[in-house]
């Protein structure tokens, strides 16, 4: 069995655009910005052995305020340039009844099975409830990267770190 590191994009990998103490994801390629370490976290995790799945909510797209093909322009901008094995991406709204929507678990135990993870190995990183819970959900250990966002916050974290460039040493420095 492998194992994985699954992460949220938006506020993970690249800047989340903040307005009124909330994230928001980038609109276009043109406001697309990796966040300092991303890269070489990536690069370090992937060394390591583990896999890389994005596991990301796009809900703006069946809000009809962003385009699919802009955010799959993103998602192929970053696998170009990190190390990331897949994208899974949620299209879908809170009421659209999908399991892919974090905080449930679909994405994670959907890549999981596809790939061959132990989940009890593998870890969530993300900068929000909704990815923690899908980590819990998913039966992985989760990493909080705090933003202090003016919004709900994880009601139970294993870690909680400023980076993924953190979260990244924090997972290798388990490993030993």
């Amino acid at each position: 069995m492998r194992r994985a590191v699954f992460l949220d994009r938006d506020g993970v990998i690249n800047r989340a655009l903040v307005r009124e103490g909330k994230p928001y994801p980038p609109e276009n390629l043109a406001e697309l910005e990796i966040l300092p370490g991303v890269a070489q976290a990536l690069d370090a995790l992937r060394e390591a052995g583990f896999l890389l799945i994005v596991v990301t909510n796009q809900p703006d797209v069946a809000r009809g305020k962003t385009p699919r093909k802009v955010v799959e322009e993103i998602n192929r901008h970053l696998a170009a340039r990190l190390a990331i094995d897949e994208f899974r991406t949620c299209f879908h709204d809170s009421g659209d009844g999908c399991d892919c929507r974090k905080p449930l678990p679909g994405a994670l135990l959907t890549a999981a099975k596809i790939h061959g993870v132990d989940l009890r190995k593998s870890y969530m990183v993300g900068d929000r409830w909704r990815d923690i819970e899908a980590g819990h959900r998913a039966g992985c250990k989760t990493i909080f990267i705090d933003y202090g966002y003016a919004e709900r916050q994880p009601e139970s974290i294993n870690f909680r770190v400023r980076s993924l460039k953190t979260a990244a040493q924090l997972i290798l420095e388990e490993m030993i």
